[in-house]
């Protein structure tokens, strides 16, 4: 059962890789592969727990259990198991469901308005320059996610020729990664870092934004020394309603009040010691009340479109159930011992940080980084204090933790089903796979060795 739990996660792996091909979606096939690689580890627990490290020390906290019976192997595997990694998983489901509650409450008061308004030009280099870096900072301040459907909506109101389009959207997809991988709440990958305390967050800002900023620096170089001309944009058509539901004020307190929220939540958890979900709760409650309070004197029928229960019907629940049954999977491998094998190669083949990173970066770019990061968080514990060598690499904030979060938010550019930007990309734009393999793989790879390269450079000095 041991193999057949890995062959399993492979299986489901291609799966979710062809989402786009077989038409079913993503999270459905994550939520029965997390349920099927646990499942087959409960039945074949009798030859894969003994020998296994934690299973040696569930019993030796628990005398009265007898050593390789049914009842042991079902307690610890149903009732310890999953109940402590499921701890960890609902907290990084918490926060993402509050985050981007608040995210939807700033779309709904056209929030995002307050930035899209203000870019009038029409020359394609200071154009793509423009949406790529407003991307990149967007991204680290909200996530990669949202940013490229807020920057993508924004797109179609500025790009005719459907082509041209698709390549601001790509190196959207490129600069949103980027920016996501040095924010503690830019990526989910770098979110389940922090949670998990490999990272901090002021360490992760100071030590990344460089490599980051090379990381679409470097492309948009490459594609401006060829780019001439100007844009040709659609014929505007302005719907009165929808344009004056909400006041000037309104879009910009609700949008200023949102970001400066999202951005109160790492310094809450430094502050005070809880978990950022709490923060994130907290940021939840202020904005929901303020909107209650904002909307307070008008007709229900009006204020009805801006309270929050409007505002969770619009969450991506599908990609919330995605993580969710994903990170059970590998927290399942983890458990039974996958991951540590995986480790052990990876050490006696490379042994090398970086060189396992870079390989993770490419790995991610085709298949989700999310499960490669939660793998590597299984395979490597945290080191405590006065570890040396090759150990210290393995302490929080280490060389490991930091550039695995840049490497698993910037690899999945590569490719563009390597990344949720790039997926939900490809689905509202109708993005060619092969156009992107042929176009844009090239610039985001250049991209993500040339920003790798600055993260070792800064590392020796």
């Amino acid at each position: 059962m041991f193999v057949t739990m890995f062959a399993v996660f492979v299986l489901g792996y291609i799966l979710i890789a062809q989402e786009h091909v077989l038409k079913i979606d993503k999270a459905a096939i994550a939520l029965l592969l997390g349920v099927a690689i646990w499942g087959f580890y409960i039945v074949g627990a009798g030859d894969i727990l003994p020998g296994n490290i934690h299973y040696e020390h569930f019993l030796q906290n628990n005398p009265d259990l007898t050593a390789q019976s049914k009842h042991s192997y079902i307690d610890f595997i149903a009732h310890h198991e999953i109940t402590e990694h499921l701890a960890d998983i609902a907290s990084i489901i918490v926060f993402l469901l509050a985050a981007m509650t608040i995210v939807e409450l700033i779309d709904s008061h056209e929030g995002f308005r307050v930035i899209t308004d203000r870019i009038k030009t029409t020359d394609k280099i200071k154009l793509l320059w423009m949406l790529s870096f407003i991307s990149f900072f967007m991204s680290a301040a909200l996530d990669n996610l949202t940013t490229s459907i807020v920057m993508i909506t924004l797109l179609k109101k500025l790009v005719t020729d459907n082509k041209r389009r698709w390549f601001f959207a790509s190196m959207i997809i490129i600069a949103a990664n980027a920016g996501g991988a040095w924010s503690p709440i830019g990526d989910v990958t770098t979110i389940m870092l922090w949670i998990g305390g490999q990272v901090t967050a002021a360490h992760i800002i100071t030590h990344l934004i460089l490599p980051s900023i090379i990381t679409i620096l470097t492309p948009l170089v490459i594609v401006s020394f060829g780019m001439k001309g100007n844009v040709t944009r659609p014929q505007e058509t302005i719907e009165i309603e929808k344009a004056n539901r909400t006041s000037r004020m309104e879009r910009q307190l609700i949008f200023s009040l949102g970001v400066f929220l999202l951005m109160m939540v790492p310094v809450f958890k430094t502050v005070t010691g809880l978990p950022p979900y709490m923060g994130m709760l907290g940021a939840l409650g202020i904005i929901w009340i303020v909107t209650e309070l904002l909307h307070k004197p008008k007709p229900i029928e009006y204020k009805s479109a801006f309270t929050v229960t409007t505002a969770l019907k619009k969450v991506d629940f599908s990609s919330i159930l995605f993580f969710l049954g994903i990170l059970l999977a590998v927290a399942g491998l983890q458990s039974a011992g996958h991951l540590r094998i995986l480790s052990h190669f990876l050490d006696q083949n490379l042994h090398n940080i970086y060189a396992i990173n870079l390989v993770i970066g490419v790995l991610s770019s085709v298949v989700d980084n999310v499960p490669l990061v939660a793998g590597a968080m299984g395979m490597y514990d945290v080191v405590g204090g006065g570890a040396d060598g090759y150990q210290s690499f393995f302490m929080q904030n280490g060389s490991f933790w930091e550039f695995l979060a840049y490497c698993a938010g910037t690899g999945g550019s590569i490719l563009i089903i390597g990344s949720a930007a790039g997926v939900v990309v490809m689905g509202m734009l109708k993005i060619d796979f092969t156009w992107y393999l042929k176009r844009i793989s090239l610039l985001a790879l250049s991209g993500y060795l040339a920003g790798a390269v600055a993260y070792y450079g800064m590392s020796f000095l």
